[in-house]
């Protein structure tokens, strides 16, 4: 997941002054030797091949954002390893239970009973997640994102070596509680990153460094697909070392951050040191002209001066942001109840049930691992072009019209040989929409909704939910495979067309606004729709005109470079006299 190239240069640059304010990185002739010269990113090209994707970066895109971006998502490449981890060897696991029983009681083991402890070591790792979830907002507010982070190490390395030693051991207990620390580590890690990234990234970056959370979760699932198989780590010697490897993310991770800055926006508005925010600022930008970023942030510092620490329940009391808190949890929902955890955990199922031979279903399998790191990697740029409103409804509306398709694959299975192909295409398609919208948006736009003060707790509510949503559809799963067969995908496509129409009826568009823009359209009442853009009817003033000046080539419709929206002073409606670009105003 991280090139040890960039790592390993990166980390050690970014360790010589690190106050200077015009430093983006050093240029290294040797991997042991740094020097203090400045450069930017198209030099650091020219030295190392792996960072030639920086030649055409985006202003706001520096070499310590990008290391700070790389350390930080370490934590979802964490929390994707160890969610795909464990299914592949559940056979072999299975008999180490039953060994482990057989030679402490000299009994063997019911089926039942072994079915029942290899449950809770699988669902264990979900209660784990819950728990670091809704931690998240305490230590968010009084560790910080980056001090968070750092701390929650100390967990993944404990959680992966008591799985990783749990054989050895002949301990079927160092195996449970491993996938509990490991799955607190993840929920926290859930939380944390996000939010952290949300707040380090540039505003015209934000949506696709956002994305970058999904990236990294999906490599992590890759891999725990790839190193899990027979010919790897898939064998009854090599299970614990396919758990343990959950140690080197975290011991990377507890390496990489301390080069790191804090959130600037956390250093700021909650704890008032505005001297550490500024240097944070200045090494993330790797400039000294910050004041248009510290003004955006005592503007909203000035807006929630009351939300310094929120709690959950004061969140939820809080009418003013009820909506955007029910926006938060429908997104997780829409994300976990989508059907993509069915896919994932029984895909190899399906396409047997399909009629597909046991090889072809896990090689199938595999290969949807690689779509979704592709596709994923496909909506990094548009999730600051197209949008994250659009792309999600997108992503829902691929996602519903495919688990149709499914459905009638499975249900004609019998009739004609070539309907096998239909249901690994539809699935397949199923996981690329998914990758489009579902998959990263809900991460990002949750920190999106709420400015500094009620972030925190937000996020812990939501991720409570999106991983009680995760272990539901693990438990309830297998006995809707059991009693629904070949209908088994109907109530997710009932669920995706709910989400649907919520997202297009309720959630605004965040792409290019601020956090302070944002909570805006919820503190106000009387709001418009323009464009399916929820505007704030008292930003317009009577009798005015709104206009920007585009050329057409800028336009996304291609119409009229004069956009305005008119208010006649005879009447309270807003009369859109040709389209208009309005939402780029706030």
């Amino acid at each position: 997941m991280v090139n040890v190239g960039l790592a390993a240069t990166l980390l050690i640059c970014l360790s010589n002054d690190r106050k200077r304010p015009n430093l983006n990185c050093s240029i290294l002739a040797d991997v042991t030797m740094c020097y203090s010269s400045c450069c930017n990113c198209q030099e650091v090209c020219s030295v190392w091949p792996a960072l030639r994707f920086l030649q055409n970066c985006q202003e706001g895109l520096t070499c310590m954002l990008v290391f700070t971006i790389t350390a930080a998502v370490l934590g979802m490449f964490q929390f994707g390893y160890n969610t795909g981890v464990i299914n592949a060897p559940q056979k072999i696991i299975e008999e180490f239970i039953s060994e482990v029983y057989r030679d402490r009681t000299g009994k063997y083991i019911t089926e039942d009973f072994r079915n029942l402890l290899w449950s809770v070591t699988v669902s264990i790792f979900a209660i784990g997640g819950m728990i670091g979830g809704i931690s998240a907002g305490t230590i968010a507010n009084r560790l910080g994102r980056k001090g968070g982070l750092l701390v929650n190490n100390i967990m993944g390395i404990l959680g992966g070596a008591l799985m990783g030693f749990s054989k050895l051991s002949h301990s079927i207990e160092m195996l449970i509680f491993g996938r509990l620390f490991i799955g607190f580590n993840c929920g926290l890690n859930t939380a944390l990153v996000p939010m952290y990234l949300s707040e380090i990234s540039p505003l015209t970056l934000r949506g696709g460094l956002g994305t970058l959370n999904q990236l990294a979760l999906t490599i992590g699932l890759f891999l725990s697909q790839v190193f899990g198989v027979q010919f790897a780590l898939g064998t009854s010697t090599g299970w614990p070392y396919l758990l343990g490897i959950a140690v080197i993310p975290a011991i990377l991770q507890l390496c990489l951050l301390p080069f790191c800055p804090e959130s600037p926006r956390y250093l700021l508005i909650s704890k008032q040191q505005e001297s550490l925010a500024r240097e944070a600022l200045q090494r993330l930008r790797s400039s000294s002209q910050i004041e248009d970023d510290i003004e955006e942030m005592k503007a909203e510092e000035q807006a929630h001066q009351q939300e310094v620490e929120i709690t959950m329940w004061q969140l939820i009391k809080n009418k003013s942001l009820q909506l955007p808190l029910l926006i938060g949890v429908v997104m997780q929902l829409s994300q976990q109840l989508s059907g993509i955890n069915a896919v994932f955990y029984y895909s190899t199922n399906l396409f047997m049930a399909a009629g597909l031979s046991e090889t072809t279903s896990k090689y199938v399998t595999i290969g949807i691992g690689i779509v979704m790191v592709i596709m994923t990697l496909v909506s990094i740029p548009l999730m600051d072009r197209a949008g994250r409103r659009t792309l999600h409804l997108y992503g829902l509306g691929g996602m519903f019209i495919f688990s149709i398709f499914i459905t009638i694959s499975l249900l004609v299975k019998f009739l004609y040989e070539w309907v096998m192909y239909v249901s690994v295409v539809s699935t397949l398609s199923f996981v690329v929409f998914f990758a489009i919208g579902p998959g990263s948006i809900p991460w990002m736009i949750t920190a999106e909704l709420f400015s500094q003060g009620p972030r925190p707790a937000a996020i812990s509510i939501a991720m409570l939910v999106n991983w009680f949503a995760n272990f539901v559809v693990g438990l309830v799963f297998p006995m809707m495979l059991f009693g629904f067969e070949s209908y088994t995908f109907l109530p997710f496509t009932a669920l995706l067309a709910i989400f649907w129409t919520f997202t297009y009826k309720k959630v605004p568009e965040t792409k290019n606004k601020t956090f302070e823009e944002i909570a805006a359209l919820f503190r106000r009442e009387d709001v418009i729709n323009i464009n399916g853009m929820n505007i704030p009817r008292k930003s317009i003033q009577s009798g005015e005109f709104l206009f920007e000046d585009k050329p057409v080539e800028d336009c996304p419709l291609h119409h009229h470079h004069h956009c305005q929206l008119e208010e006649l002073p005879t009447r309270k409606k807003n009369v859109e006299v040709t389209p208009n670009h309005l939402e780029d105003q706030l």
